[in-house]
């Protein structure tokens, strides 16, 4: 194959992997090994086309079990450090929240409903523990 073809292919997985198939990484490193057969040939290394299908397939693997594990943990995996759960987290109340009563509030990002699950009202201003989460709802008591 000539070296245009190789660069064409590894551009059109490339692509595919980017904008269309979430194949988590594969075709990544299938698009990078026809590249680099592709820049191989442009070069001048003039190898017999068996040559350059093995090359490609060894690039391939290669990358396949040395980098693409940790590359996808790195962009996909979660963030360290981070919990799931917001029970025991503590949030502000903006306005006075008498027991069982709810408002809305934003926490992490985006507004919630909070309810107070505890006997004592929340004053306007202060900080809440979250005691539990029910869908979209905080349920949380006095600190």
């Amino acid at each position: 194959m000539t070296w245009w073809g190789w660069m064409i292919l590894g551009a059109v997985v490339l692509g595919a992997e980017l904008f269309a198939i979430d194949a988590q990484f594969y075709l990544v490193f299938l698009g990078v090994s026809a590249a680099l057969v592709g820049l191989a040939e442009m070069l001048g290394l003039g190898m017999p086309e068996w040559a350059q299908w093995t090359a490609f397939a060894i690039l391939s693997l290669l990358s396949f079990f040395t980098f693409r594990k940790s590359l996808y943990e790195k962009i996909r995996g979660g963030a360290k450090g981070f919990r799931a759960s917001m029970s025991g987290d503590t949030i502000d109340i903006a306005e006075e929240l008498l027991s069982g009563s709810e408002t809305r509030t934003e926490y992490r990002g985006t507004d919630w409903t909070v309810r107070n699950a505890g006997a004592t009202a929340i004053a306007a201003g202060s900080r809440a523990k979250v005691v539990k989460v029910d869908g979209l709802t905080l349920h949380v008591e006095a600190e």
